[in-house]
């Protein structure tokens, strides 16, 4: 079965597993770093809301590892999640280290390169699942805030939307995590 990293809103085990999505597919095995760095971005526009969702990036400074959580999943819960994600997603390699620091190859999805958009502003909602998901796994306070910041730094490049939402999501550096999933 396919392992999966998740960086982004299905870092929140209830939401990669609720009907509307892999419906209790996708085994929670914990927390994940990434052995490579990254920078999370949020870069990519979702159709639904219009927000941005995120990306994995390599800049050319302001790198770190990145937090996330793997799943273990089917192949038939795999090929629904990369529906999920859509054809702005492409499934890539990665390499993390897992709770107990074993290496491992996972699956995860990065924007394609000709997807990604400037300018555009995050919205609350969806920046409350990457939080209350990483928080319900254990990550480092430091790194949940960090993810908080570049929401925010986003929303400073937009215009549309982005005063109300950022006010939203600066209230989740206060905000206790709602249980989403075992910590790990």
């Amino acid at each position: 079965m396919p392992l999966v990293f998740q960086y982004g809103s299905n870092c929140n085990e209830r939401r990669v597993n609720d009907k509307s999505r892999l419906n209790g597919d996708a085994r929670d095995l914990g927390r994940a770093l990434t052995v490579e760095e990254f920078e999370i971005a949020f870069n990519k526009r979702r159709q639904e809301k219009g927000d941005a969702a995120a990306d994995l990036i390599k800049p050319r400074k302001g790198k770190r590892r990145i937090w996330g959580v793997l799943y273990e999943i089917s192949k038939s819960g795999f090929e629904k999640l990369k529906n999920i994600e859509g054809p702005s997603y492409k499934p890539k390699p990665i390499v993390v280290n897992d709770a107990e620091g074993r290496r491992m190859t996972a699956k995860t999805f990065r924007v394609r390169r000709d997807k990604r958009r400037k300018g555009l502003w995050t919205g609350a909602e969806y920046v409350g699942h990457i939080v209350n998901g990483l928080r319900a796994h254990g990550i480092p306070e430091e790194y949940v805030q960090h993810v908080i910041g570049v929401a925010i730094d986003t929303n400073h490049t937009s215009g549309e939307h982005a005063d109300e939402q950022t006010r939203l999501i600066e209230s989740l550096r206060e905000l206790p995590s709602t249980p989403s999933g075992s910590a790990r």
